[in-house]
């Protein structure tokens, strides 16, 4: 960085990177776990991603959100079902094959919980084409 440059780099904390990035902190190498991203730094991770991050992409362990959204439940869902830790792409087939009762139960709440936003936006949309709000 030059001395004449007045633009700040913005840049975060390892965990709000990996959030971003949608792996898990404690599987990312120290050197990521350690250090400060850039914002360049990040895109040039999501635009090309070195090995490690594709491993991890891949085969996790994935962090609670992933996991969530590859079953098809919530994080409260998972929490709900004993699930606390981040787990590897293994374990989250195993569990779709495995199909316990809790997951299949969430995964019912989940779609209950997407039918009503549906029918909320939907009933906002008309009553905004109707002049009303």
């Amino acid at each position: 960085m030059t001395m004449t440059s007045h633009q700040s780099t913005q840049t975060m904390k390892p965990a709000t990177a990996a959030k971003k990035l949608g792996v898990y902190l404690e599987a990312t190498p120290a050197e990521f776990q350690e250090g400060v991203i850039s914002r360049a730094e990040l895109n040039a991770l999501q635009t090309d991603p070195p090995q490690w991050l594709q491993d991890l992409r891949r085969t996790g362990p994935h962090p609670r959100p992933v996991v969530a959204a590859k079953l098809g439940v919530s994080i409260s869902g998972l929490a709900r079902g004993g699930v606390t830790e981040a787990l590897t792409t293994e374990q989250i087939d195993a569990l779709k094959t495995e199909n316990p009762d809790w997951l299949r139960r969430e995964r019912g709440t989940q779609a209950d919980v997407r039918k009503e936003a549906a029918r909320l936006k939907e009933k906002q949309r008309e009553n905004g084409e109707n002049g009303q709000g």
